[in-house]
């Protein structure tokens, strides 16, 4: 009796476990690999279309909370004459995913001019609920905060890679 319960609590996690990779892979290509490209080309529509209609985002810094509609305008103006160069990457400390629904924690460097004399990263920990609307992830909450200026490249470092599906299975 024990071997079969044992048997099927396994078989169970497995496939949770695999449910969630797969999910985490989705997020991988239908959020991040947009957001980056968004932040690297400066396209504000393509950063609207990964956000819900209903998104939250809150400035930890800033100590604001905006509507999709605002959050999106402010990029739209920051973004509108594509002189700006920028990259951004993330690393996480804990995702979670399950039907339609997940929870990432996890750090983002933005580094400006990059490549260049004048260099400048920032950093922050982020963390954003996103859901599946019409079969799509999309971002429905976003947090962000520099925690006082005490993110930093070793924060960063010590984070898990983006393709670090074992995170939460170590």
């Amino acid at each position: 009796m024990k071997t079969i319960f044992f048997s099927v609590l396994f078989l169970g996690l497995s496939v949770s476990a695999f449910s969630q990779g797969e999910d985490l892979k989705d997020i991988n290509t239908q959020i991040w690999a947009n957001f980056t490209k968004a932040f690297e080309n400066l396209d504000y529509q393509l950063f609207s279309d990964l956000h819900s209609a209903n998104l939250v985002r809150v400035g930890g810094d800033s100590k604001s909370v905006k509507g999709k509609t605002a959050y999106i305008k402010g990029y739209e103006n920051r973004w509108k004459e594509k002189k700006l160069k920028q990259t951004i990457s993330f690393r996480f400390l804990e995702r979670i995913a399950k039907n339609g629904k997940a929870s990432e924690r996890g750090i983002y460097k933005l580094t400006i001019d990059p490549n260049t004399e004048k260099e400048k990263s920032y950093y922050g920990k982020f963390h954003v609920i996103h859901r599946k609307e019409n079969g799509v992830w999309k971002i429905l909450v976003d947090y962000d905060s520099s925690e006082n200026n005490s993110i930093n490249e070793t924060s960063f470092l010590k984070a898990f890679a983006i393709n670090d599906f074992n995170i939460n299975n170590p």
